[in-house]
């Protein structure tokens, strides 16, 4: 922890010690009640102050997570300014009908809302759209409980005893809401986000607990401010500041357990049982025949303007998941087009295999003949021919030496698979392939000269693949010269532009030809 932190922790601790020695023996004054009043006010100050750079250092769901936390606490702020303006500088009690109390039903709505975000959580498969709009549906419940218990009795018939009591069910069973959410989140977190919400609920459990306390003993008019019923609230107001200084959760928990499928499906449930509960409400407010009838008519039109935004929310949640199911059916059926396209190249790659295994035995079969071929031309080449025969000899020999060039690429596309490259030398290659067909151009009465670079750099690759292509192309050459004795095949390497370069030109006379292979 840095020193900046330790220093602001040992002053907040300075004032709650403070607090807590004067609510124990201090009486009831004026300078009490000042004195708690503006130590809650900066108790709440502290803790927006620590939490704030909490929100601007985060991302995405992390600053919405912070920045609702933020907002609740600023609404418990203002609720506390109320007091502090009517204790302190009015120097009277808040009134018992406070419009102000609005305020502080609505501070722990934005907490509830953080705990929807589930920053702890990685995204869910769940839709955020429709997860969201049944939150609002829940939010929108909450406000319309308020509305129905509390407000007739401020705003439609004046009744300070039936206001307080209805407001302390909706606020007590707000808290109890609240708490249970973070049970949830407390056991489905681990790790920095577990610190966080046991935290938390600490906080929370140590304010409902005690604001509960002080609203008994409000109604027992044994509650003054700064009191020992505030002792609770204060610490609960401190513990914000420990937890804006003391928290390390700012990612989501890899390990987290997903639970995402059964958090929409309970979220979903919740807001349709909310959506449900209309009509009983209604039919609570018609027949309650111990209210006022302004009290039951405002509860039974409250009820009617409820249901119809609520309907309207829950057409567009059923939109949503339309939309939703329209789109999955689409991609299921992408998806069978493509296993049956798959299936399909499966069954031609088995095809081709099967093509492969034959032509690869047929070549097999055919390169014991073709050798022995090769072999009787060359010895009928090195025996005393015509100057007509020697011709004909020397072409059987080439297009037999074509053949088993052509068997052996063959026998290259039935093994499937491609042979190691590594760092080849085309002078010797092209060295090689003269060498080879030496006896082919010296029949054919063909003088061939050789130029190679020595600085030509080597190429990677297939070795018997490029020795292949060399033969190819010197024998491509002798075919175009055969019949015409006398002509000259030079074959050279080069280097341009740092490709290495095989060319073989014929000429005859004042006519000049060119093959090149570029590697």
């Amino acid at each position: 922890m840095r020193k900046r932190s330790k220093i602001w922790l040992a002053a907040a601790g300075v004032l709650l010690g403070a607090f807590i020695i004067s609510a124990l023996f201090l009486p009831k004054s004026y300078g009490l009640a000042a004195f708690s009043d503006i130590a809650q006010c900066l108790f709440l100050i502290s803790g927006l102050a620590a939490i704030v750079p909490l929100a601007i250092r985060a991302e995405r769901r992390m600053r919405l997570f912070w920045s609702l936390i933020i907002l609740g606490v600023s609404l418990w702020f203002i609720y506390q300014l109320f007091w502090t303006y009517y204790e302190v500088i009015l120097r009277t009690d808040v009134p018992g009908l406070f419009v102000g109390d609005v305020v502080l039903f609505l501070h722990i709505v934005p907490f509830m809302a953080a705990l929807a975000v589930r920053p702890h959580v990685p995204r869910d498969e769940y839709s955020a759209r429709v997860g969201r709009l049944d939150f609002a549906l829940l939010l929108l419940w909450w406000f319309y409980l308020y509305a129905l218990l509390v407000l007739p009795w401020y705003h439609v018939v004046a009744n300070l005893s039936a206001y307080n009591s209805h407001l302390n069910a909706v606020y007590v069973s707000e808290e109890i809401a609240f708490l249970v959410g973070l049970i949830a989140c407390w056991i489905l977190s681990k790790g920095e986000w577990k610190s966080l919400y046991a935290n938390l609920f600490g906080m929370s459990l140590c304010y409902a607990s005690s604001s509960t306390l002080a609203n008994l003993a409000i109604a027992g008019k044994e509650y003054y401010s700064g009191s020992l019923y505030d002792i609770p609230i204060v610490m609960s107001m401190a513990w914000l500041t420990w937890i804006g200084l003391r928290t390390k959760a700012q990612q989501p928990a890899a390990d987290t357990r997903e639970v995402s499928t059964l958090y929409g499906v309970w979220l979903a449930r919740c807001s349709m049982i909310a959506v449900f509960s209309l009509p009983v409400f209604a039919a609570w407010a018609l027949s309650d025949n111990a209210v006022p009838a302004r009290v039951r008519v405002f509860r039974l039109t409250l009820t009617l303007v409820a249901a119809f935004f609520m309907g309207v929310m829950v057409f567009l949640r059923q939109y949503l998941l339309d939309r939703e199911l329209i789109q999955l059916l689409q991609h299921s059926r992408e998806s069978f087009e493509n296993l049956k396209r798959l299936h399909a190249q499966i069954l031609q790659s088995e095809k081709l295999a099967s093509i492969g295994q034959l032509v690869g035995g047929a070549a097999h079969e055919l390169n014991n003949p073709i050798t022995a071929m090769l072999g009787y031309s060359d010895m009928l080449l090195s025996t005393s021919l015509t100057a007509e025969q020697a011709p004909f000899a020397a072409k059987i020999g080439q297009y037999v030496r074509r053949t088993k060039s052509l068997v052996a690429s063959l026998i290259s596309f039935a093994r499937q698979a491609p042979g190691p490259k590594t760092p080849v030398d085309l002078n010797t290659l092209a060295r090689t392939a003269v060498k080879l067909t030496q006896s082919q151009w010296e029949a054919l009465d063909i003088k061939v000269r050789t130029q190679f670079d020595p600085a030509l750099p080597k190429v990677l690759g297939d070795s018997n693949q490029l020795l292949q292509v060399c033969l190819q192309l010197v024998a491509s050459c002798l075919h175009l010269l055969s019949g015409r004795g006398g002509q000259t095949l030079t074959v050279s390497t080069e280097q341009q532009v740092g490709i290495a370069v095989v060319l073989i030109t014929t000429s005859a006379g004042n006519s000049t030809s060119r093959l090149s292979g570029r590697f």
